[in-house]
């Protein structure tokens, strides 16, 4: 196993790792929307959130030497489901012609309040 960390996405806020590199696989823990220059949340809406949490997932693929083009499997929490569609749009400008397989929730509380958190699954090997 080899820990993948970078400055350019929020530290862990408990004991995990932001990136776990296992042979071809990174498994990239949940994300939530936090700038990491300033540790807070940005100003706006769900999609604002959203494009915060995948610019973190990116920089930890980044970091692993990926793009969002290796991911395989995203999971999305989000507090509110009728955010959906917002989040939909945010996340199609994410990805290329192949998006990811993909589940979505909706749960009762995320960390620090987030509205969503998004964890993803990379093969850093094949490109689609």
């Amino acid at each position: 196993m080899k820990k993948i960390q970078t400055a350019n996405a929020p530290a862990a806020i408990g004991p995990y790792s932001q990136g776990i590199q296992v042979g071809q696989f990174l498994f990239i823990s949940g994300q939530l929307p936090i700038n990491p220059d300033t540790g807070s949340f940005p100003k706006g809406d769900i999609r604002d959130m959203t494009v915060q949490v995948l610019k973190n997932i990116q920089e930890i693929l980044k970091e692993a030497g990926g793009t969002m083009n290796n991911v395989v499997k995203t999971t999305i929490f989000v507090k509110d489901l009728r955010d959906f569609a917002f989040i939909n749009e945010v996340y199609d400008k994410f990805f290329d012609s192949v998006p990811p397989a993909r589940s979505c929730v909706e749960v009762s509380d995320i960390p620090k309040g987030a509205p969503v958190e998004i964890e993803a699954i990379a093969t850093l090997c094949v490109e689609k």
